[in-house]
């Protein structure tokens, strides 16, 4: 499997969950590729998994100099980018009463700055007809309580690929979005749940799924690798649900019993 043999491609929030998912099946295919996360950790333990050539940066994608600073290395070491998966973000449930200044602050510059900052950073680096894939998420399709911030700061990225597949256009460089619907990743513990609740939490959402189940990472991988390879050379702009049919069947009232 080589469909991205000597492709350069950056993964944020690579050391967990889709991320670490989609830079383990990007080398399998030839990448070389280079993960970035918050948590030193987790990123040296995402790196052996991926394999002996990954790089790993700590960095933060809400901190411009942290990005700086990647992107400086990345120059230095690789001379250029072939594919970045602008993935890293976050998910705090909040009601409309209980959510504050500083969630809304929190999410929106994880979620929606270090997208676009990551995106605009990594541009000069961008080799013409490189592939730009960004993670958004199925719930900007349906109302979900609890989640309007997060489903904000979705539907925000997905928008902001549409007008970047026009600026980038000239250069060949094609932007899509991924969308995934509820995937078994540790964001979910992440949000302050112990285990019996996320368990609860998928058993409760599975009903909503039209295929009656979570997806897993690896599957929403191979969605990213078709984004990001030639496989999808005539895709632009687009936005591909991987989600169970959650968000075009579920979403409008079909096939729920």
């Amino acid at each position: 499997m080589t469909k991205l043999q000597g492709k350069v491609a950056l993964v944020t929030g690579g050391n967990s969950g889709i991320g670490l998912a989609t830079a383990q099946l990007f080398a399998q295919e030839g990448a070389q590729v280079i993960i970035t996360g918050r948590d030193q950790a987790t990123l040296t333990e995402a790196a052996q998994l991926i394999g002996p050539n990954t790089l790993a940066v700590q960095s933060d994608v809400s901190t411009p100099t942290d990005l700086d600073a990647l992107f400086a290395q990345i120059k230095s070491q690789f001379g250029g980018l072939d594919i970045v998966f602008a993935n890293a973000g976050i998910f705090k449930g909040g009601s409309l009463q209980d959510s504050t200044e500083a969630l809304y602050n929190e999410t929106f510059d994880i979620n929606v700055k270090g997208v676009f900052f990551t995106i605009q950073k990594a541009e000069p680096l961008l080799r013409d007809g490189a592939a730009v894939v960004i993670n958004a998420s199925t719930v900007i399709h349906a109302g979900m309580p609890g989640a309007s911030l997060y489903a904000a700061s979705k539907a925000a990225v997905r928008q902001l690929a549409r007008n970047l597949s026009n600026e980038l256009a000239s250069r060949n460089i094609r932007v899509n979005v991924v969308s995934p619907g509820y995937t078994r990743t540790p964001i979910i513990g992440r949000a302050g749940y112990d285990d019996e609740q996320v368990e609860g939490f998928y058993s409760h959402v599975s009903g909503e799924v039209p295929l009656r189940r979570p997806g897993t990472a690896a599957e929403i991988a191979k969605a990213v690798l078709f984004l990001a390879s030639d496989d999808s050379s005539y895709v632009v702009g687009e936005e591909l649900l991987v989600d169970g049919g959650y968000g075009t069947v579920a979403a409008a009232g079909v096939a729920r019993s």
